[in-house]
């Protein structure tokens, strides 16, 4: 039996290991995950992995005053790794359809795996006194604003003060399970027929509204069983994220710019909407652009890619002016954290600040390199209005020659300038748009 356990116990184990690298050294998430799980036989291992690092880390601050209510005295530092286990233990109570038994026994098991055989008896105290109070402690911490919505303080003020009205349910629409989102590539067939193709597979799915060819299917898969990904029909792509292509004004012989393009979806998506223009992709990140490298090469698609940081375009730029700059900024992530949960934990709110700085630095050093009379999309994923419509009455004071193009949607909601779409509407993430022209 204890052989049979094993795998479950590594596990959990690991689960543990990877949130350490998190919560402790401050490591992201999609960089520590992928390698953890690759060092498992076991596929489903590696789901479980995966299913309670985001969860943990989507609770987390609910877990943790929990948990500090449960514990007579902290942890030391060098045990990290066992208060990493019980938090998982607690969630895998709180919010997994696991039979408790199961949850407890496995993750007192996993102590082991640990190498802390002494923390045993504390794994099973702790998540048994869980089991017993659950409801009055969890009702007991969420009296505080930071555990009853699992976000930190500084977020959930900054988000009350942004958005007044609308702020409680941003912070719900974080805490839930993002959807699972392609784009059919319009290259190669439409939308309908895709959806057709995924009937056929027994695969349920539906077209998501404000898009041309956004479909969300009902449970998540593997890349690998989705029909004709190799051959470049579809992409995994946010709804929202798709809106971008659309709103740049493409046609035949324009020269286009994307600024920051890793990880490459607006790249190939501006391709596939208008194959006749002539683009050029530039981010900082050298190893990132091997990912759109591949990516294009799946899609059947040709851009130049170009290493170098947005923000010194006289290190890459030919002095060829641009029709179209999509400028997608780097930005505090705060309306995609259902999908990166671990910005929870990662980002400060001294954070802020710096970002919106470079994202100055960056719509300065760009605007040149756009041609009078051509268009600069600037969009971010986030919910915060010092990154959006701030940017933009900054960015329009300082430039006499920039004019807004207002965007006319049904989708979103129109800011001072720009339109922003919160996360979880119309099962979209946290997004933000604005178009500028720059007058001759």
């Amino acid at each position: 039996m204890a052989t049979q356990n094993k795998p479950v116990a590594d596990a959990r184990a690991l689960a543990a290991r990877v949130l350490v690298d998190v919560l402790v050294a401050g490591r992201s998430l999609g960089d520590v995950l992928p390698p953890a799980q690759a060092a498992l036989d076991d596929p489903r291992a590696g789901a479980l992995v995966q299913e309670l690092c985001y969860g943990t880390l989507r609770w987390y601050f609910r877990l943790d005053a929990v948990l500090q209510a449960l514990l007579s005295k902290p942890l030391k530092s060098r045990d990290a790794d066992v208060r990493c286990l019980l938090l998982t233990g607690l969630y895998q109570i709180d919010q997994l359809a696991l039979p408790q038994r199961v949850a407890v026994h496995e993750t007192v098991q996993a102590v082991r795996a640990l190498d802390k055989d002494w923390a045993a008896g504390l794994v099973n105290a702790v998540l048994r006194n869980f089991q017993r109070r659950g409801d009055s402690l969890l009702q007991s911490a969420c009296a505080g604003d930071v555990a009853l919505h699992a976000h930190p303080a500084w977020l959930i003020e900054r988000l009350r003060s942004d958005w007044p009205q609308d702020w409680a349910m941003i912070l719900a629409a974080n805490n839930t399970r993002p959807p699972f989102t392609l784009r059919v590539n319009r290259q190669r067939l439409t939308r309908d027929e895709y959806l057709d193709v995924l009937s056929q597979h027994a695969l349920k799915a539906a077209a998501v509204p404000y898009t041309a060819q956004a479909v969300r299917l009902e449970r998540p898969v593997p890349v690998s069983a989705l029909p004709g990904f190799m051959r470049g029909d579809v992409s995994v792509q946010d709804a929202a994220a798709q809106l971008a292509a659309g709103l740049l004004g493409l046609a035949p012989g324009q020269r286009v710019l994307d600024a920051c393009a890793a990880p490459g979806g607006k790249t190939s998506h501006i391709l596939e909407t208008e194959p006749a223009v002539s683009l050029v992709a530039v981010d900082i990140d050298a190893t990132r652009l091997q990912r759109i490298e591949s990516n294009l090469a799946r899609l059947s698609l040709q851009a130049e890619l170009l290493a170098g940081d947005a923000g010194q375009p006289d290190k890459w730029w030919d002095g060829r002016p641009f029709d179209r700059i999509l400028l997608d900024v780097p930005c505090s992530g705060s309306g995609v954290i259902r999908r990166h949960p671990d910005i929870k934990v990662l980002r400060r709110a001294g954070d802020i600040d710096a970002l919106v700085e470079r994202q100055v630095a960056i719509l300065d050093a760009i605007w040149p390199l756009l041609a009078p009379g051509g268009m600069l999309l600037y969009c971010t994923c986030s919910v915060l209005k010092a990154e959006n419509s701030g940017q933009l009455v900054d960015f329009l004071a300082r430039h006499a020659d920039a004019e807004e193009v207002p965007i006319v949607a049904a989708w979103g909601h129109g800011c001072t300038h720009g339109r922003q779409i919160f996360p979880g509407e119309n099962q979209m993430d946290g997004f933000y748009f604005a178009c500028v022209r720059k007058n001759s």
